[in-house]
């Protein structure tokens, strides 16, 4: 691979007067110029934009770091994230890091932010600790997409505690207590869990029936595997609150299928799939969400900025 050393041999010159010439950043005569391009030419030298970004102390990436893409949860959120940074005037580039909760490769990506290959990273979700995370906020921009309470990190989040409460109330309202709860994780290790949870003991004074609680719920299978669970063990749930409107269509499927009534479901995420299903949703707004967490990571404030949910009522549940 040629380098701009290489081109200074040739020319019989500087290797800063290279860098200035193919970088813009200084005089150069024409007379040099010329030879400097004849020579690029020749060669097809391609700048390394890397190291020139690391140079100047930045680069112009910013690192979102997706578990999995299994939920809309994450695909509108990375939604958002994209139309802000195609929208900004500074022309980041996006780049998907895949964790799958491994926080070995968590703890990689804050120590390629120490090394300056982000500019800024967009924590989607996470399996360390936001404490952890902390100490990096000094190499550049760190955005997790939940309240971080009392850790300083800059967020931007859906609230989901008032929401998630008038739902169990109304739910409560209409004399259903066999309630199955479909979450993507536990308790102990997602917030989103933690306030569904919460927000069900505020309302029926109780923890959700152990035996319709299920977990690593995220996509419209899931959903179908966890229905027939119920059906074959006949556990009877009286309604179904799921954590997405495709997860509640996998559970309407195989009921369906098994030619059995099927119970009231709430989704979330205000998917096509619960219009067409006329089941009430709650919209998270995450594609908002994702806006202004790169705006965010592009001003690299440390803010805290709340997203609304919504409560949508549809058919039984109106």
């Amino acid at each position: 691979m040629v380098t701009m050393r290489d081109i200074a041999k040739q020319v019989g010159i500087s290797v800063s007067t290279v860098s200035r010439y193919v970088n813009r950043s200084g005089y150069v005569s024409a007379k040099t110029g010329a030879r400097i391009q004849a020579v690029i030419d020749a060669t097809q030298f391609v700048p390394n934009t890397i190291a020139r970004d690391l140079s100047k102390g930045h680069t112009l990436n910013i690192g979102v770091i997706v578990p999995h893409l299994n939920h809309p949860y994450f695909s509108q959120l990375l939604a958002g994230i994209v139309a802000a940074a195609f929208e900004s005037s500074h022309h980041y580039q996006i780049v998907l890091l895949q964790s799958n909760y491994d926080s070995g490769r968590e703890m990689a990506y804050l120590e390629q932010l120490q090394r300056r290959t982000y500019n800024g990273l967009i924590f989607t979700s996470h399996a360390i600790a936001l404490a952890d995370m902390l100490p990096y906020q000094q190499y550049g921009a760190i955005v997790c997409c939940e309240d971080p309470g009392m850790i300083d990190l800059a967020a931007a989040f859906a609230t989901r505690t008032q929401t998630y409460l008038a739902a169990f109330r109304r739910i409560q309202s209409l004399g259903y207590r066999r309630i199955g709860i479909l979450l993507s994780r536990n308790d102990d290790v997602s917030a989103t869990s933690q306030h569904t949870s919460a927000c069900f003991q505020t309302v029926f004074g109780s923890s959700p029936i152990p035996e319709l609680l299920q977990t690593n719920v995220t996509t419209y299978q899931d959903g179908y595997r966890v229905a027939g669970d119920y059906l074959s063990r006949n556990l009877q749930p009286e309604m179904i609150f799921t954590n997405g409107d495709d997860v509640a269509a996998g559970v309407a499927q195989r009921y369906q299928e098994a030619k059995q009534p099927v119970p009231p479901l709430m989704g979330q995420e205000n998917q096509l799939s619960s219009r067409l299903l006329n089941i009430p949703t709650i919209d998270h707004h995450f594609e908002r969400v994702g806006r202004l967490a790169f705006g965010l990571a592009e001003s690299q404030q440390v803010q805290r900025i709340a997203v609304d949910s919504q409560l949508i009522s549809r058919g039984w549940f109106e």
